[in-house]
């Protein structure tokens, strides 16, 4: 993801981001619980979006087992995927940015852009 030369700064800066909002929307992580009872996969954004939970799991009806295997699959596969997001934003942070304190909802500044450019 570069910016194009033969754009303006803000625009070749805009064009970016957009093409990070498309890539950051087709970002998929899959992680299993440590039990390995849990599978659950997550959009870039930390959406979840699939969440497969192994028959085994009635040998041995455990509801708060379960529960902690869920959400264990589920801080995985997001943690997994906001490091590939945060990978794909690094052009347009600052070189100190540190994933645990980054927005990575770039729709403000998009819109501001527009607006600075007479687009809305």
């Amino acid at each position: 993801m570069t910016v194009r030369p033969e754009l303006s700064g803000l625009e070749g800066l805009a064009e970016g981001i957009r093409a990070f909002r498309d890539k950051l929307a087709t970002v998929r992580a899959t992680a299993r619980s440590r039990d390995g009872l849990v599978t659950a996969t997550t959009s870039g954004r930390g959406e979840l979006l699939d969440l497969v939970i192994d028959p085994r799991v009635y040998r041995h009806p455990d509801s708060l087992g379960l529960a902690e295997s869920v959400t264990d699959a589920v801080h995985r596969a997001t943690e997994q995927a906001q490091r590939e997001a945060f990978a794909l934003a690094r052009p347009f942070l600052p070189p100190d940015a540190r994933r645990d304190d980054t927005d990575l909802d770039f729709d403000p500044a998009l819109h501001q852009f527009d607006r600075l450019l007479g687009r809305g």
